[in-house]
């Protein structure tokens, strides 16, 4: 019997985790031969074979998202363990990891990369016996492909020295084989990557009309698969390719511009500003004319900045998110997060650091509340005396008892990138390209407010940047006659979030590479991204001291005892990287 594919239970066959994959675990759905084996010959022999195995490998890559958030998070400042963190844990935090770590165990990545390049071998197969079209292929192996470089950047971000393999290998363990395999160095890692990935012929999202795009269990899947465009911005951020990384990423940001829909046209990944009327967005916003009254903070699970992390996928949620993968309540792998996070019905391991509440609480809203909302409003709760991370475990708990609704569902998502994410990655590669007014502006107020002269009524030459691609922004508005140009309700980060904007004090360019850094921390923390930009900025700059300094800060407010020799181990940059090992 031969099922019809949009039938497939998506969740389900996303979340299989069998290493051969990924393929035979999603096939069962499909059931085209009645067979209690299949053998090799018969993975891929159809377009519904080719989506299975693309949706295998991403149930497989599912598995990594533990490693992923701690890796990043609590290697870096931001996050600290709690009192019942194991010994792995403490030594992830202070950056002194054994070779028998399981938290930096790579073998979970290669795992993945050799799915990739068992199905990218085996589509290029396909397409020699034309088995599916031209643009199937392309679609499917360049999603693949885009997928096996995002793996191999967070390799080189936390290994260094790695074993860049694209061919299939039927033994995993033929990964140590150094004489087969050997290493090379981060630069030549990201050379690699930047060709590879240049050269993939499809970069946009999955057509509407795909077979791979469908609503099914409560999901739309359009948003589960990575962003090829992003993935080349960071690639060329991380080499320093300033005006090809903002070329990348003014690509995404530009998504909405051509739409007839005004919603999808002026919002679509433009960090807008407040709806002081309804609250019907994703800002930090009060009630209406009663600002300095905080307990009219817009505050719940449909409403303002906390709700993208907890709302369907509803049109604002698409405004922001770019890639997200669900955890799903019946089927595995598990959502990781609940354990890691949870008071109850999880371990609580890991909590805010005293250095990210310390942060927030150094902000100023524009109210003038001492304290950014981002924090401990949203980001974290206090719960039985305790800060607990809340961005993954909303779901899960009731909003006034902070219990879990129930124990046995946890369900949950996987937050990989956002428009946030990428206006802040814009603007660090606009301010290396010396775009630093524009840098600035899309983080601190938004485009409208930085090129415009409130005393000059014609807007006629304001409100634009008036400059060439990837730097041309256009937020002009007018009523006599009315017009309204695609950037007009650009908020900038700290406009959205209802903070007061920081200035630029000495050398704009690190001045506003600064400020961008903090704010990434203040917007996307425990969202996996910390760690890199530490590392990125510290390459950089040649200057060590920048990442080591910052987790200094943390482990000192932690009581740490080996604070020092931690900071002195991380002036040298070869102690960044994790021991590449396994057993």
């Amino acid at each position: 019997m031969k099922l019809n594919y949009k039938k497939i239970n998506w969740v389900s066959c996303l979340a299989s985790v069998l290493l051969l994959s990924a393929v035979t675990s999603c096939k069962k759905f499909l059931d085209v031969e009645p067979s209690d084996k299949l053998v090799k010959e018969q993975y891929y022999r159809n377009i519904y074979d080719a989506d299975a195995a693309v949706l295998g490998v991403y149930g497989k890559f599912m598995n990594l998202a533990k490693q992923y958030v701690l890796l990043n998070e609590l290697r870096a400042d931001l996050m600290a363990v709690t009192a019942n963190a194991d010994p792995y844990l403490r030594e992830i935090s202070a950056n002194n990891v054994s070779n028998n770590n399981p938290y930096a165990d790579p073998k979970a990545f290669y795992e993945v990369i050799l799915n990739c390049n068992d199905v990218l071998k085996n589509f290029d197969i396909m397409l020699q016996d034309k088995k599916f079209t031209q643009d199937e292929y392309n679609q499917r192996y360049s999603d693949i492909g885009a997928l096996r470089s995002w793996i191999y950047l967070q390799l080189g971000i936390h290994y260094g020295e790695i074993p860049y393999i694209t061919d299939p290998l039927e033994n995993i363990n033929d990964v140590k084989d150094v004489s087969k395999y050997p290493r090379i160095n981060f630069d030549q890692l990201l050379d690699k990557l930047i060709i590879f990935t240049e050269g993939l012929p499809y970069r946009q999202p999955y057509p509407e009309a795909s077979s791979l795009v469908t609503d099914v269990d409560g999901y739309n899947t359009a948003k589960f698969f990575i962003n090829k465009e992003c993935l080349l911005g960071d690639l060329n951020l991380w080499k320093g390719n300033y005006t090809q990384a903002a070329s990348h990423y003014k690509l995404v940001m530009e998504t909405g511009t051509s739409s007839g829909n005004d919603d999808i046209k002026y919002d679509t990944y433009r960090v807008k500003y407040a709806e002081v009327v309804s609250n019907n967005d994703l800002a930090v916003g009060y009630a209406r004319n009663r600002e300095q009254d905080a307990r009219t903070l817009v505050d719940n699970y449909t409403q303002g900045w906390k709700s993208m992390f907890i709302r369907g996928q509803d049109r604002l949620w698409n405004t922001e998110w770019i890639w997200v993968l669900p955890f799903s309540k019946d089927f595995k792998p598990q959502n990781p997060f609940i354990d890691l996070f949870a008071p109850e019905g999880g371990r609580y391991l890991v909590k805010p650091s005293q250095q990210a509440v310390d942060l927030w609480d150094s902000q100023t809203q524009r109210n003038g509340f001492p304290y950014d909302a981002r924090g401990k409003k949203f980001t974290y709760n206090d719960i039985g005396g305790q800060p607990v991370i809340m961005k993954y475990i909303y779901n899960y708990l009731d909003p006034l008892t902070k219990l879990p609704v129930n124990i046995f569902e946890k369900q949950g998502q996987w937050f990989l990138y956002r428009a946030a994410t990428l206006h802040l990655r814009y603007a660090e590669a606009a301010n290396r390209d010396n775009r630093h007014k524009l840098a600035d502006a899309l983080m601190n107020l938004g485009i409208p407010g930085a090129y415009n002269d409130p005393d000059e009524p014609n807007k006629t030459n304001l409100q634009s940047t008036f400059d060439v691609f990837p730097y041309d922004f256009d937020a002009r508005m007018g009523d006599y006659p009315r017009f309204r140009d695609p950037w007009y309700r650009n908020a900038g980060i700290r406009g959205r979030a209802y903070v007061e904007p920081v200035a630029v004090v000495g050398d704009s360019t690190i001045a506003i590479e600064n400020n961008l850094i903090q704010e990434a921390a203040l917007e996307l923390a425990y969202e996996g991204v910390r760690w890199g930009d530490l590392v990125r900025i510290a390459r950089r700059r040649n200057d060590p001291a920048f990442l080591a300094d910052k987790i200094y800060d943390k482990l000192v407010k932690e009581g740490n005892p080996q604070a020092s020799e931690v900071r002195a181990k991380l002036m040298n940059p070869d102690n960044w990287y994790l021991p590449l090992k396994w057993d």
